[in-house]
């Protein structure tokens, strides 16, 4: 097999994987909205906390479509040996990429501000947990969900709640805080039971890599893609 030949068919089955992605994707975004009664009572048995995947059904419609898209362009420019579908879909690839590089750059700008981010957090947090715990219903259902899903106590831990608004009320401690599943007092809390803070950190720092692998990857596919188009491009302009 020739190399002209070799990248004809790597660019054909790199979209065609593509072109049978974006035809998933599509066909589940078209399942929910038209079937949405039936998804809705599968959600609600399976994993009630993502009810609100039944609004993404719009979402998975324009994503699949336009993979249907680029993947066919790719696929028909190789084996047609079509120069516009090709170049068209270098652009877009191209664009693609572009745009990573840019959403890359703005979050490392962010994270070089995140350290003075964190530190109006902690003071906002201090204040809220301090003065507003027990008594605001909206702050305190917030504060109440992320302890619960994080489980954690707290910003930076138990010891947060000490003298505060809700603690001098009750003389209890959220039962977040504490080893059993009811409020307690200060010698029946959980003091191993990290802040939200650090679960926070921790989730970030878990997530982000497996974010920064996966960006990583497909732009390494992104690269070779183009490069392959391109080079495509170069060789039939030349068998001409």
């Amino acid at each position: 097999m020739s190399c002209f030949s070799f990248l004809k068919t790597a660019m054909f089955v790199f979209n065609g994987v593509m072109f049978l992605g974006g035809l998933t994707v599509l066909g589940v975004g078209i399942w929910v909205k038209l079937d949405s009664g039936s998804f809705v009572k599968i959600l609600d048995v399976a994993a009630p906390q993502l009810m609100q995947l039944v609004h993404v059904g719009y979402l998975c419609m324009a994503v699949g479509s336009f993979l249907l898209l680029v993947g066919f362009m790719g696929c028909w420019g190789a084996m047609k040996e079509s120069k516009c579908l090709l170049l068209v879909f270098f652009v877009i690839i191209l664009i693609l990429f572009i745009a990573e590089v840019v959403g890359a750059a703005v979050l490392l700008a962010f994270s070089a501000v995140a350290d003075l981010f964190v530190d109006h957090l902690k003071d906002w947090a201090s204040k809220t947990l301090k003065e507003d715990y027990g008594k605001q219903e909206d702050l305190t259902a917030v504060w109440d969900a992320t302890m619960k899903e994080l489980q954690c106590c707290g910003f930076h831990n138990y010891t947060d709640f000490y003298n505060s608004s809700f603690y001098q009320e009750h003389k209890k401690y959220p039962k977040f805080c504490c080893q059993a599943s009811e409020e307690c007092p200060q010698n029946g809390t959980d003091q191993s039971k990290p802040g939200c803070l650090q679960k926070f950190q921790a989730f970030l720092s878990c997530k982000g890599k497996i974010v920064g692998g996966v960006s990583l990857g497909i732009g390494v596919l992104e690269l070779a893609a183009m490069a392959v188009s391109l080079t495509l491009y170069c060789q039939i302009g030349t068998s001409l």
